[in-house]
């Protein structure tokens, strides 16, 4: 069949073969070699290039929109030293600066008006994974030395690596990065062809706004705002608070900010989170932002004692209770905070709590949702909106979509505020107008345009959410007692690893019995050199990146465990039994991929799948003991991550170590 005319999800398939899987990885052998195969980058420039004709673009503008991208792909891949029968586009249309209208015409006998629109729409053109790459700060860059970005992931499949990392984010999978490319392929047509460059992408953020609604089933009234990350939803909340028609000062109520994110207190309170934004923007971290009330005040409920433990559910509502009707008698607006759930899967206060809240106060204060893991149904989610909540959900997170992937659900009578006054005009540096519903007339203060790669991130997530939802509700639940048996096993079979109690979710009658589960496991792990404690957050922390790295070079005996890539959640500091400061909390999590099945697993019958997804828990366990027992010699090799592993792993011969897989 001719490639213009495959179905998209199969031409994307087709066209990158790095997306080409097989239950025993055996497909990687070719894709993982020293050198690419000879006319890679010929094959996919004139791939694309058919696609694009087929759908309206001019043929000569269309081989070099591809060349583009193709250039771009094989530059990602390693391929940066073209050699003698590079095509000369090679070098020049992999470059982040346009080479200019009269350079493309040149090299591709393009005529003024195609050169010049070619030049015009360079930033929007690339890879699906280097646009992916976009619109957020600077832990969405790949560190040239390992080809992972800050969370240790990347935008592009990365298969041969055990993921169960969830709880922080998830390299895309096959599923997520054709549905972000079929994504970037149609907007790259309607560039072609014309369509102004904040129209071809508002367009596919309008698509996103599609897929989310129907995903949560919001109903007419209701809006979504996209935004980078979680943290920028955290600002944008306290921006509708400011909508609210009061001249009140704020008080911003949080529930475990150390549970959270840790630019979530300075975004509740208006200032700058980072050292740069998700619009690129350069700003002092901790510093004001233009527009955001300066007496905004904070109060911190924690979910932990000093001790580590899980404080009740009646001390934290009380507590809850007494700052919300103190600061109401102080004369302030009120911004209280949920949380369902943190980093360690912890759901504080309950639905319950709140209902009775609004009855007692009615609408004397904002109710947000951090509902950032995104690990509850949509019946759950239709709970809190109809407590009129500002519900924040990631695509990237429980939904295994890429890092950077926010939104922000608002109930009618929130979403009414953006069509009165204006957003802080610091704002700017950090939302499009085309995140924001288009009769939001309060963000006029905004830039025009919308955010690309964001769209992107989310059109990934929104082909992991559609796979989760296909699995019914029994079936969910099903798996994740499954993965909760592997977990507890893994961990009891591994000296000097706790698993951490965790209390019963729980949220509305209405629940779905997988909802209930524990998702996110964390546990705590005795100091190999130091057995009085546990590791400390820096020494977690390099459990996390060894876990994450072949260590096969330094553990050749040990191979087969040593070699295989695990990517678990980052560790969150929490207190030492003991009380001698502070431990690092490593986590494992079940993401919606578990449920929905791994694509790269897709060979596989369920049940094997399934065996193969808890066979997989064991070897985290089995490598984090590979780690301990030879703490001193990794310590001083200090080896770091890369994006490719060494050499595929037999893998019948690998699960043979670990324990015989039934069907």
């Amino acid at each position: 069949m001719h490639p213009a005319k495959l179905p998209a999800d199969n031409w994307a398939l087709f066209l990158d073969t790095s997306l080409t899987f097989a239950p025993e990885f055996a497909a990687f052998r070719n894709y993982l070699s020293a050198s690419p195969p000879p006319g890679t980058l010929l094959q996919r420039q004139e791939l694309e290039a058919a696609w694009l004709v087929a759908h309206g673009v001019e043929p000569s503008l269309a081989r070099a929109a591809a060349a583009r991208t193709a250039a771009v792909f094989a530059m990602d891949d390693g391929d940066a030293a073209p050699n003698p029968a590079s095509p000369p586009w090679r070098v020049p249309m992999a470059a982040e600066i346009s080479p200019g209208p009269l350079r493309l015409a040149e090299l591709f006998g393009l005529d003024a008006g195609a050169a010049e629109r070619l030049h015009e729409v360079w930033g929007l053109l690339g890879t699906a994974d280097a646009l992916m790459e976009t619109g957020g700060d600077i832990r969405l860059a790949r560190d040239p030395k390992t080809a992972l970005n800050g969370y240790g992931c990347s935008h592009r499949p990365r298969p041969w690596a055990i993921t169960f990392a969830s709880s922080t984010a998830s390299s895309s999978s096959a599923r997520g990065y054709i549905a972000a490319d079929k994504a970037r392929l149609a907007v790259t047509a309607a560039l072609l062809r014309g369509k102004p460059s904040a129209q071809a992408v508002g367009t596919c953020i309008a698509a996103v706004r599609r897929g989310i609604a129907r995903g949560f089933g919001l109903r007419p009234g209701e809006e979504i705002v996209l935004a980078a990350s979680g943290t920028d939803t955290e600002l944008l909340a306290l921006a509708l608070t400011h909508l609210a028609g009061t001249d009140k000062p704020i008080q911003n109520i949080l529930i475990a900010p150390e549970e959270t994110g840790r630019g979530v207190p300075m975004a509740a309170r208006g200032l700058h989170f980072a050292v740069d934004t998700a619009l690129g923007h350069d700003v002092t971290c901790e510093a004001p932002i233009e527009g955001f009330r300066p007496d905004t005040a904070l109060t911190n409920i924690a979910v932990r004692d000093a001790s580590g433990a899980v404080r009740a559910a009646g001390v934290i509502e009380a507590e809850i209770e007494a700052a919300l009707a103190g600061a109401l008698a102080a004369g302030r607006r009120v911004v209280l905070h949920g949380l369902d759930l943190s980093k360690t899967g912890l759901l504080a206060p309950s639905p319950a709590f709140f209902t009775r809240l609004r009855g007692l106060y009615g609408e004397a204060f904002d109710i947000v949702l951090d509902a950032c893991q995104t690990r509850l149904s949509p019946a759950s989610v239709r709970g809190y909106l109809d407590l009129g909540a500002t519900v924040l959900v990631t695509g990237s997170k429980f939904f295994t979509g890429p890092p950077f992937a926010g939104a922000a659900l608002l109930p009618a009578s929130v979403a009414a505020r953006l069509r009165t006054g204006a957003l802080p005009a610091g704002l700017a540096a950090y939302f499009n107008r085309s995140e924001f519903p288009a009769n939001a007339s309060a963000a006029r203060v905004l830039p025009t345009g919308g955010n690309y790669g964001l769209a992107l991130r989310w059109h990934a997530a929104l082909g992991e959410m559609r796979a989760l939802l296909r699995v019914p509700p029994a079936r969910r639940a099903q798996i994740l007692r499954g993965f909760a048996a592997a977990v507890e096993r893994g961990i009891s079979a591994t000296p000097g690893l706790t698993l951490l109690p965790a209390p019963q979710l729980w949220r509305m009658p209405t629940d779905e019995d997988w909802e209930r589960l524990p998702t996110i496991f964390t546990f705590s792990v005795c100091a190999p050199h130091a057995p009085d404690r546990c590791l400390t957050p820096a020494e977690a922390r390099q459990v996390y990146i060894w876990l994450n790295t072949d260590l096969s070079p330094w553990l050749p005996e040990w191979h087969q465990i040593a070699e295989r890539i695990c990517h678990i959640g980052q560790p969150v500091p929490l207190a030492q039994p003991q009380g001698q400061g502070q431990m690092g909390a490593l986590r494992v999590s079940a993401g919606a991929r578990l449920i929905s099945g791994e694509p790269s697993h897709r060979g596989l019958g369920p049940r094997a799948r399934l065996a193969r997804e808890f066979a997989d828990v064991g070897v985290v366990f089995a490598k984090i003991g590979l780690i301990l027992e030879n703490w001193t010699l990794l310590s001083e090799a200090d080896p770091s991550p890369r994006y490719r592993p060494r050499r595929v792993p037999s893998s019948s011969n690998f699960y043979n170590l670990i324990g015989s897989i039934s069907d």
